[in-house]
């Protein structure tokens, strides 16, 4: 390939572009599956592009570890890091945890997003997928469905779960895309954005709102992490926080790039959104898919706690290895006609939500929000097509279509 490959797999504009990334990682599968690879202001990693190697490293958590490289950031960022926490980790989630703590932690809130308990709030998410389903209704016959729709139905599902009240929403969005996706010029208005000041902001807010449900404990994930204990002790304010930022700022984002993103990729197949209405009972499968085409998690790092052989390379200790699961998704290997969008795809064993024991908390609930929305604008939506150009959040972690203008008609119901 004549680009500066390194540099590409750091740089940001390359997961906002799919073409650029496909043509990137579907080289790199095909000739160098586990590269060493030194972009300019990063310390070095090994980039994993192939379904097989991510899964084997995935299942070795015992050797490959979150800590103390967790996420791709710049040099200059790290340090930023570590002047406000001391450390190489921003925050000490579930995501940077390994074993036994992880585990441990985990079981604080993993009732919470388990089908059974998820059940009792079903109804409660088919009235709000409803609400904003009206909302495209009072609009007109547009609306932009990644910005007014899919990010908005996501973060107030998920703060009503938590326990984040309505008004401070704009705050959680706010803090999200500057922590996520400090390189995207809509973002950070031409200004570097410290990550360490973003971090403390947020952590201020989540021990105010601990403080609050001590005093006043509701039915919800706050009062649940306000008075946890782990081994018989209060958790930490650090640990306390760095739970509810993972859970209020990492969980909604990623579900509504996936709404959006299988919203886009319906408009471009004509054939398939038809199907869809004909064959609603595909839904599952289609979102599925859906999940795998916009893959919104873009990597997760691990480091090696003992020399490994991964395809053939050996991962020496201390080395971090990034695990790129679009590429994965997009896998020859592992997956037929990859770049064939199917909603009726199955078996589809993607990598949308990780794999192993980070597997994410919340996939039960990410596809239960989806699947609500889905049903009603199936139900009440006669025609959709695109209204404008897409847009694309410029980030090497979390991305996919934030603007997805489109132009609609609601179809004329009969009175129950």
């Amino acid at each position: 390939m004549v680009i500066d490959i390194d540099n590409k797999i750091a740089e940001p504009e390359t997961y906002a572009d799919p073409e650029t990334f496909h043509e990137l990682f579907g080289w790199l599968r095909r000739n160098e599956p586990i590269r060493w690879t030194r972009p300019e202001g990063h310390r070095p990693f090994w980039t994993v592009s192939r379904y097989r190697d991510i899964m084997e490293i995935e299942k070795r958590s015992d050797v490959f570890h979150c800590a103390a490289r967790t996420v791709l950031r710049t040099i200059e960022r790290e340090d930023s890091v570590r002047r406000v926490t001391g450390s190489d980790q921003p925050m000490r989630s579930l995501m940077h945890m390994d074993e036994p703590d992880h585990r441990k932690y985990r079981a604080l809130t993993q009732a919470w997003f388990m089908p059974a308990k998820l059940k009792s709030i079903s109804d409660s998410l088919d009235q709000l997928a409803g609400l904003f389903v009206d909302r495209m209704a009072e609009a007109g016959d547009r609306c932009d469905f990644a910005e007014d729709i899919a990010a908005r139905y996501t973060l107030r599902a998920l703060m009503t779960i938590i326990g984040v009240p309505e008004q401070d929403e704009a705050l959680m969005t706010d803090i999200t895309q500057r922590f996520f996706s400090p390189a995207d010029p809509s973002i950070n208005k031409g200004r570097t954005i410290d990550i360490g000041s973003t971090l403390e902001g947020a952590f201020a807010y989540f021990t105010d709102l601990a403080a609050r449900r001590r005093q006043e404990p509701r039915n919800d994930v706050a009062t649940v992490l306000a008075n946890a204990e782990i081994d018989g002790e209060p958790i930490s304010d650090f640990d306390r926080n760095s739970y509810f930022f993972l859970l209020a700022i990492g969980g909604h984002d990623t579900t509504a790039v996936s709404l959006a993103g299988l919203m886009d990729a319906l408009l471009s197949r004509p054939e398939q959104f038809a199907r869809l209405r004909a064959e609603p009972q595909l839904l599952d499968t289609a979102i599925d898919e859906g999940i795998r085409w916009t893959s919104p998690a873009k990597h997760f790092m691990r480091t090696a706690d003992a020399d490994h052989e991964i395809g053939g390379t050996v991962i020496r200790r201390g080395e971090a290895v990034l695990l790129s699961y679009p590429s994965g998704n997009f896998d020859e290997e592992a997956f037929d006609e990859p770049h064939e969008f199917r909603i009726d795809r199955s078996p589809n064993r993607h990598l949308g939500f990780g794999f192993g024991v980070h597997h994410c908390l919340g996939n039960h609930l990410a596809r239960l929000e989806m699947r609500a929305l889905w049903r009603e604008l199936l139900r009440r939506v006669e025609t959709v097509e695109r209204a404008g150009e897409t847009q694309r959040l410029v980030s090497t972690f979390v991305s996919g279509i934030t603007s997805l203008p489109i132009s609609y008609r609601m179809r004329l119901l009969q009175p129950a």
